[in-house]
């Protein structure tokens, strides 16, 4: 089997990738059905009201943080998954009936989507820590990295399916679909063999394991910086369906299909991106920091993008760029931190990534508003500027990068990278010993 689909020899990984595609397909479906809803079929082209949708949707992450993580380190992740896939199973079914029987409102769309949040809120945790579950550790990088191609890859479908349903039958079915496709992963669940599962050694309940959580990443420079950069590009930049949604019906006046290709077109950067990380043996903070700066550069460049050609071609660079940064990210955090102490720092990392989104994701929406969808875009693509920004001050001042002045050469400032990847390894692993040293 190739290098970039190692984890598919793992029987479990097999199963849950499959699984796991189908029901990523349907939410992706969902999400842009509903997302026309409120801004076409429920108002007028109001983009604050779908900036508060993405807010409680993604809101309790970092509201319900102190338990999350703690569940998914406590308890058997397996189990966790069932009830939070059935949880959302059961919220699409809702949300399709009121719609397809025109009863729906605004304020049901946000009850569902504070629903929503809360179940996603202990799933993603847990979801992110199961992967080390169902391949050992020289295969995690590679697993995560296949994860996002699929999450990714299902954004190809999706929103080209869900684009026509719209059209054709109306947001409702398009929910009621989706709920059906959970019944993938929750078979897939079913048909792994616990047996075969990756063990660690779970940390006994108490009080303060979630601030165990905490002291354990405030040890770590290298985490606390990804983190930074995650919340930056999370909370300005990750903002997607406000852009596509505003830009289709306001800058270009088109209707829900081409709202569904142009996030198609996002899709298949990222899809891209995702495949070529899981060929990568191990993520490096430098491949999300120069991912950080193309994110922010494409970004800059869709907003003055004047067709909804260029527009959807420099999209798939967005993808690319923001699923490079992204990935690695996270691949990096799962990597280099204790099995024992994953579920919790992923949920510090999730909670970072989408919490920031109650406050980035209604005021891109109001910058939409007030100014028009390109400015708002901007705005994104500052964000991934400044994180590689102070990602490249973090490299200078732990001397991962060097400056020298040289008057003889033809550029006087010379910029040296320390590459050598002994000495990355070496760096990692003492900064996982002095975060596990209690004190």
């Amino acid at each position: 089997m190739s290098q970039m689909f190692r984890s598919f020899a793992t029987r479990n990984y097999r199963i849950w990738f499959a699984g796991a595609l189908v029901s990523n397909v349907g939410t992706w479906m969902q999400r842009i059905a509903q997302d026309w809803l409120v801004l076409a079929e429920l108002t007028d082209d109001d983009a604050i009201a779908v900036g508060v949708v993405m807010a409680l949707q993604f809101g309790p992450q970092l509201v319900l943080l102190p338990v999350t993580g703690w569940v998914a380190d406590r308890f058997d992740r397996r189990r966790v998954l069932a009830v939070t896939q059935a949880s959302m199973m059961l919220l699409g079914v809702g949300l399709g009936l009121l719609t397809v029987f025109g009863v729906v409102q605004l304020w049901m769309v946000f009850g569902f989507a504070l629903g929503l949040g809360v179940a996603a809120a202990f799933d993603a945790p847990a979801r992110q820590a199961f992967v080390g579950e169902l391949v050992d550790d020289r295969s995690l990088a590679n697993a995560v990295a296949l994860n996002a191609a699929s999450f990714n890859g299902a954004r190809l479908i999706g929103p080209a399916v869900a684009g026509v349903l719209v059209a054709a039958v109306g947001s409702g079915w398009v929910f009621l679909i989706n709920a059906v496709t959970f019944l993938a992963v929750l078979g897939s669940l079913w048909a792994l063999r616990p047996a075969e599962f990756t063990r660690f050694t779970r940390k006994a309940s108490g009080r303060g394991q979630m601030r165990a959580g905490f002291r354990y990443v405030r040890r770590r420079p290298d985490i606390l910086l990804v983190f930074a950069m995650v919340f930056l590009t999370g909370t300005l930049g990750y903002n997607f369906p406000i852009y596509t949604s505003t830009m289709a019906k306001v800058e270009f006046g088109e209707g829900p299909q081409e709202f569904g290709w142009l996030s198609s077109a996002l899709a298949i950067g990222s899809v891209a991106g995702a495949l070529i990380a899981a060929r990568r043996e191990r993520p490096r903070l430098r491949t999300v920091t120069l991912a950080s700066l193309g994110f922010g550069l494409s970004l800059g460049a869709a907003a003055i993008a004047p067709e909804p050609w260029s527009f959807a071609a420099l999209l798939v660079i967005v993808g690319f760029t923001g699923i490079t940064m992204m990935n690695t990210a996270n691949a990096y955090v799962q990597t280099t931190t204790a099995p024992s102490m994953r579920g919790r720092v992923m949920a510090l990392y999730l909670a970072i990534f989408m919490g920031g989104t109650p406050i980035g994701a209604p005021l891109v929406g109001a910058v939409a508003d007030a100014a028009g969808p390109r400015w708002a875009i901007a705005v994104g693509a500052a964000s991934g500027l400044v994180a590689a920004a102070i990602a490249a001050v973090f490299f200078v001042r732990t001397r991962e990068v060097r400056l020298r002045w040289d008057r003889r050469g033809r550029w006087p400032l010379r910029v040296s990278a320390a590459s050598s990847a002994d000495r990355d390894t070496a760096t990692q692993e003492i900064a996982i010993v002095e975060a596990e040293t209690p004190r």
